[in-house]
């Protein structure tokens, strides 16, 4: 048997999900969180290609994007909130 059977677009779709899922849940930075969100992406749009579920994996792939910008949208927010929280609490200290 060749090693290289089990390289196709399953098994890297599938390695390619599980480590941007690894990395969403482990990477502390919000940055690094969306860098493995892409990659998490990436892997499912491959995966439900490789299933032949074509139109599922065109409506992923146009809904993909948007979740991004609305997860960047959320991380700027954040931080905006973090550093007000921060100001406030600098005030009362003094």
């Amino acid at each position: 048997m060749n090693p290289l059977d089990f390289i196709n677009l399953t098994t890297i779709s599938a390695v390619l999900m599980l480590i941007g899922a690894i990395g969403v849940i482990v990477l502390p930075k919000p940055m690094d969180k969306v860098i493995m969100f892409a990659l998490l992406q990436a892997g499912f749009i491959g995966t439900v290609v490789a299933a032949k579920y074509l139109d599922v994996a065109m409506a992923a792939a146009i809904f993909d994007p948007i979740a991004t910008v609305i997860f960047l949208m959320a991380i700027i927010k954040l931080n905006e909130i973090r550093v007000k929280k921060r100001d406030l609490e600098g005030e009362q200290l003094d």
